[in-house]
């Protein structure tokens, strides 16, 4: 099978639940977890090479047609949390490490030449390509002389959205930036380890982006759509024109229109409509802001926000703050 097909699949941080595990200051830990095991999917050389259930029951299976690896891992009583943050220095040429960890996941950002095996399959690491291994799957490095290395291990709850990604690939353009993440995490760690967690997390949702979504349902965003969207949410609360957002993205108004529509079912004009009565609706049920203040999220003219609140929303601003807050405000994310 091709080094390139191993994938690990988890679910990207959704949630903050427990703030005792990560240390004061912040409100809870962030969980991933991984996609169920199906042993219907799995090739006899997944029966050979996966590891026995640990505590953790975490499993690493090879599909059937070579196209995909995929892991399971549950820990329902724990958040998660960084176990270790650490610089790991190994070598000389021909050494060999052979390991695995039962319970916790591992990060690794290589600054050097290797060859390595993950629960079987074999991959050559080289600077600046980065590896996530679930639990209990059994890793085997060879050494070609002095390397050093970035490292976390990891705790993972179980909430999330199912994301597949290699369980080795290259960062690209993005290794400065996770090294300066991870490094930032590192510093951290020892008197701060809820702002370690955080700085993790920030690289591990860089990391799911390097690639490409795998998932059947999951749909690529065309760059324009995603550079207009971030400009709407940067600028929501100011006057937005088509054109101007068409310019700032690099496409031309009518071909904007076309793949904002396919992306998001909506209009331009119609997105950002919806976006300011999320964010409306936030303030409303989550604060004491005045009405008047809370217009000011694009709809400045009282009267207009009043009738945007009845139209979109299905009652006046005032209705909406009686009802008190949501269990999910997705204004805010």
């Amino acid at each position: 099978m091709a080094a390139s097909a191993h994938c690990v699949s988890f679910e990207v941080p959704c949630s903050f639940q427990n703030a005792d595990e990560v240390g004061a200051g912040v409100s809870a830990s962030m969980s991933w977890r991984t996609i169920p095991y199906d042993s219907s999917t799995t090739s006899e050389k997944s029966s050979r090479s996966a590891p026995s259930a640990s505590r953790a029951r975490a499993w690493i299976t090879w599909a059937r047609d070579g196209t995909a690896t995929c892991s399971r891992f549950r820990d329902p009583k724990r958040g998660t949390i960084c176990a270790a943050l650490g610089i790991g220095v190994h070598g000389p040429a021909g050494q060999v490490d052979v390991f695995s960890l039962p319970d916790l996941w591992q990060l690794h950002l290589y600054g050097y030449d290797a060859d390595l095996t993950v629960g079987g399959t074999e991959h050559a690491i080289c600077p600046g390509r980065v590896s996530l291994v679930p639990p209990g799957t059994e890793v085997r490095y060879r050494y070609r002389g002095r390397s050093e290395h970035l490292y976390a291990h990891l705790r993972l709850g179980s909430a999330g959205t199912p994301h597949s990604i290699p369980a080795i690939q290259h960062t690209g353009p993005e290794l400065d930036l996770l090294t300066a993440q991870l490094r930032q995490a590192l510093a951290a760690w020892p008197n701060t380890p809820a702002r370690a967690t955080a700085e993790v997390w920030a690289a591990l949702w860089r990391i799911a982006r390097l690639t490409s979504p795998r998932e059947p349902s999951a749909r690529a965003v065309h760059p324009a759509v995603t550079a207009a969207t971030a400009l709407i949410e940067a600028r929501l609360t100011e006057s937005l024109a088509v054109p101007e957002i068409a310019k700032a993205a690099g496409v031309s108004h009518n071909h904007l229109t076309r793949l904002f529509r396919a992306a998001t079912g909506e209009t331009v004009v119609g997105y950002i409509r919806a976006r300011r009565m999320e964010r409306a609706r936030h303030f409303l049920r989550a604060t004491t802001l005045s009405i008047p203040a809370v217009a000011s999220v694009g709809i400045p003219d009282l009267q207009a926000f009043n009738k945007a609140c009845r139209r979109e929303l299905g009652a006046s601003p005032r209705a909406i703050r009686t009802a008190g807050p949501a269990p999910r405000d997705s204004a805010a994310q």
